[in-house]
């Protein structure tokens, strides 16, 4: 049973996640020196000393990858004797967080930012030493940020990595761009910000529906040959240069995710 919770770091990532972890039962400490307005069920110290020989039932690394090294280490004494580590860094296998921390069992999770509303969407794999039901809280832990793909290999986490987890940038740059283009038309920022979120937003929802068609029957569902939405679809995809640009900005992604693991 996972009563207790200790989240070391908690910078943009760990306090999105967090704000959706206090929703259940367990107690939760964070260690930060620059954490400020955290939720009023939530622990706040700023340093290891203030928690000397505490035990915890799960620890959540949550600090940058480049410093696991350095932080982590002082932090295995303060997990309980059938505990376990979450890791939600990229970048840092979790064999390699396991020594670290004395060969204790690690689940690595890929979260993505909408994690700080509820839409989260996270992979979750298995460590060593993880056992059912530390695979179990983790799982019901991050369901309460999204939904949850549960993977069996590190190397396919690095492929939810490239889909879900740097994901939102994608889908912000292309939203960005989109708004610069309606600018463009003589509309103001806030009108093009309204419109084209809008559209986004009421697109998803259709698609996101209920037995919803495919997304290329829903494309052409508002495609009429000849007409002005496929004058803008010839121009935005017409030589597959957007679908040509989708699989290299995955792919490189999960490439820089396979070089820093």
């Amino acid at each position: 049973m996972i009563n207790s919770i200790l989240i070391v770091g908690c910078g943009k990532m760990g306090s999105a996640l967090l704000s959706q972890w206090v929703s259940g039962p367990e107690a939760i400490t964070v260690v930060d020196p620059m954490a400020s307005d955290l939720p009023e069920k939530v622990t706040l110290v700023r340093d290891s000393s203030e928690i000397a020989d505490e035990r915890f039932d799960c620890i959540v690394a949550a600090v940058k990858p480049q410093m696991f090294d350095d932080v982590m280490p002082g932090y295995a004494e303060n997990l309980a004797d059938d505990g376990y580590i979450i890791s939600i860094a990229a970048g840092y296998s979790a064999a390699r967080l396991s020594k670290l921390m004395g060969d204790k069992p690690v689940v690595r999770v890929m979260p993505n930012l909408p994690a700080a509303v509820g839409r989260g969407v996270s992979g979750v794999v298995a460590g060593p030493h993880t056992a059912d039901g530390h695979m179990a809280h983790a799982v019901e832990f991050m369901e309460r940020a999204g939904t949850v793909v549960t993977v069996d290999s590190e190397e396919k986490l690095d492929r939810v990595t490239a889909v879900a987890g740097s994901g939102p940038g994608y889908v912000f740059e292309i939203a960005r761009a989109y708004a610069e283009a309606a600018m463009a038309q003589g509309f103001s920022e806030e009108e093009a910000r309204e419109m084209v979120l809008g559209t986004i937003g009421g697109a998803i929802a259709m698609a996101s529906e209920p037995g919803a068609p495919s997304l290329e029957d829903l494309r052409n569902s508002v495609t009429s040959k000849g007409g002005t939405t496929a004058a803008g679809l010839n121009a935005l995809n017409g030589d597959n240069g957007l679908t040509d640009r989708m699989h290299a900005t995955l792919q490189a992604c999960y490439d820089r995710a396979v070089e820093l693991r």
